[in-house]
């Protein structure tokens, strides 16, 4: 999975995938000449007394070090640029890819797995791409290099190359196998502190409502103990690595040292050969050092690129069509035929047998027991879900084979949990139409009943507003959520539940602005209030995912027995 992503995306930069490489080639090819060079001082230079040679050696050296130094900083800089634009278009792609998802794809995963393969698990990607420019073309030259180089200066002392290389590359590959669950495990915990910390902070005021906050912790530690837990197990494997790498590094030189001073003693191995041996020999052992650290690095990242790719790869069960029909827009009708709607692997559908049609002009309204599929039925008309079996037609044709894109466009929906970006209140109400201007706002809050409130704020449509809309009430937001709605001037509206935080004065006069604004539009009411939808032109009475009733308030009273017990309910609460 890490090639596949990687490969993917790298090749969009092959251009400084190749600077990388051939600086690196450069930069490895000075480090490679620099003992040979100081070899050769020593043994023709400092050895005859020949000040001019050392001089001239000298110089090459340095300029050796400069090339190496200059070609390294710039393939690093190249690297850098290419692993962080990656890591850009991952989450680019990412955060594309969760856009087109249906609820079904974002329940699957949970908001904040989702959060994480964006953030952390592409930071990870993206970490080992910047190790990588650094490591991945230096340390197999710099092995391979050192190798031949070690044996042609000092053949006798070969075979503790031989001897140490295998031996470092098994251990490192020991410890790194192991290291691979526990990274996926600890990826597993990341997810789970995130989801209880989103739950905690999203319901801080349930939290202290009910005085759980002792709870809470308790819940949240248990969470931070079991990722600090896995975190310490990877921890121990990875301290492991450098002990056994520095261990054999050190052996390996003392076998040089030791070995080699018998030959220079015995006048088989000169002085300067001995220390490029030993250069060389640090240089195998850091290369390995570095590839060793590469590894490391891998196994997470490994894991990070699969979770990613989970992502990637999987398609939305709400799939555009590959030849969209074009339709009319305006005015549309609503219209479902045989709708059934069921999760997968469920026993029951949770809709079944909706036959129905809302023309333009017309209000139609939805009641029912909580549970009873109101705003599922709701999301099948801009396809946020899609029917599992019948149609949902909107204009006459088939959602299924609409462009997502169009349909939603023909659609303002205020859904049952109304959800205010941070910003200001008219960038919130333009992310219903961009190009509205401040009148055309003030107008959809004239409707929407929240133009006096608006109006108070000090800096009135510039008032800020917090994330999720917490500085205004829930009346305020479901008024602002609604009139975001409105300025779309679509041809069918979709309320959820949307009235439910007002009170009945507010609610009267919302509905009585409400007429005139979608006089040609085909209106869907998600209700529970009776007086809501007492004058709407039909009404659908769903009881456990079935049509019991439909008709206008008077005959369902005479008809439905299911409504008639709601308005009962509802009317003597009101009349008591």
């Amino acid at each position: 999975m890490l090639i596949r992503l990687v490969r993917g995306y790298i090749g969009r930069y092959r251009s400084s995938v190749v600077a990388v490489i051939v600086l690196q080639l450069v930069g490895t090819g000075a480090m490679l000449y620099l003992p040979t060079l100081n070899a050769d001082i020593i043994d023709k230079g400092v050895a005859q007394g020949d000040t001019g040679y050392i001089l001239r050696a000298g110089g090459w050296m340095l300029a050796v070090s400069v090339a190496q130094v200059v070609s390294t900083v710039i393939a690093y800089w190249f690297g850098a640029r290419a692993a962080l634009a990656v890591g850009r278009d991952i989450r680019h792609d990412l955060l594309h890819r969760v856009d087109t998802f249906s609820a079904r794809e974002v329940g699957t995963f949970g908001a904040p797995s989702l959060i994480t393969r964006t953030t952390n698990d592409v930071q990870q990607v993206q970490m080992l791409l910047v190790t990588s420019t650094a490591i991945l073309v230096m340390a197999p030259i710099m092995c391979i290099g050192g190798i031949a180089m070690g044996v042609h200066v000092a053949p006798g002392l070969s075979w503790v190359l031989v001897i140490a290389v295998p031996v470092l590359g098994g251990a490192m590959g020991a410890i790194i196998a192991r290291m691979i669950p526990g990274f996926r495990v600890m990826q597993e915990r990341i997810d789970n502190v995130n989801r209880v910390l989103r739950e905690q902070i999203t319901g801080i005021r349930v939290v202290r409502a009910f005085v759980r906050e002792r709870h809470e912790i308790a819940r949240f530690s248990t969470a931070n103990t079991d990722l600090a837990d896995a975190t310490r197990r990877v921890g121990r494997m990875m301290a492991l690595m450098f002990p056994t790498m520095l261990f054999i590094s050190n052996v390996s030189i003392v076998a040089i040292v030791w070995i080699g001073g018998h030959q220079v003693a015995d006048g088989t191995l000169e002085v300067g050969a001995l220390t490029a041996m030993m250069s060389y020999v640090m240089q195998i052992l850091m290369s390995v050092m570095m590839a060793s650290f590469l590894a490391m690095m891998a196994p997470r990242a490994a894991v990070c690129a699969e979770r990613i790719c989970e992502v990637l790869d999987t398609e939305s069960s709400v799939a555009p069509p590959v030849h969209p029909v074009d339709f009319r827009t305006d005015p549309a009708n609503v219209e479902f035929s045989g709708g059934e709607f069921r999760y997968p692997g469920a026993d029951d559908p949770v809709l079944c047998d909706i036959d129905f049609r809302v023309a333009p002009g017309t209000t139609t309204a939805i009641v029912g027991s909580t549970g009873s599929g109101k705003t599922t039925l709701l999301g099948l008309v801009p396809r946020l879900i899609d029917v599992t079996g019948g149609q949902v037609l909107v204009g006459g044709t088939d959602v299924r084979e609409l462009d997502p894109s169009r349909l939603r466009s023909a659609i303002g929906l205020v859904p049952q949990r109304p959800y205010l970006f941070s910003g200001t209140v008219a960038s919130n109400i333009r992310h219903g139409r961009p190009d509205a201007t401040d009148e055309e706002i003030w107008e959809a809050l004239r409707v929407a009943q929240a133009e006096e409130f608006v109006a108070r704020m000090p800096e009135g449509l510039e008032s800020p507003i917090s994330q999720g809309g917490t500085t205004v009430s829930g009346g305020q937001r479901q008024r602002v959520a609604i009139a975001r709605a409105l300025i779309r001037r679509p041809s069918v509206y979709l309320f959820d539940d949307s009235f439910s935080a007002l009170d009945l004065t507010t609610d009267a006069r919302l509905r009585a602005a409400l007429r005139p604004a979608t006089t040609e539009a085909a209106t869907i009411v998600v209700a529970q209030r009776i007086s809501t939808i007492i004058e709407a032109d039909q009404i659908i009475v769903l009881d456990k995912g079935r049509i019991t009733g439909i008709g206008r308030h008077d005959e369902l009273l005479a008809t439905c027995g299911t409504y008639a017990e709601i308005a009962e309910s509802q009317l003597s609460v009101d009349a008591s």
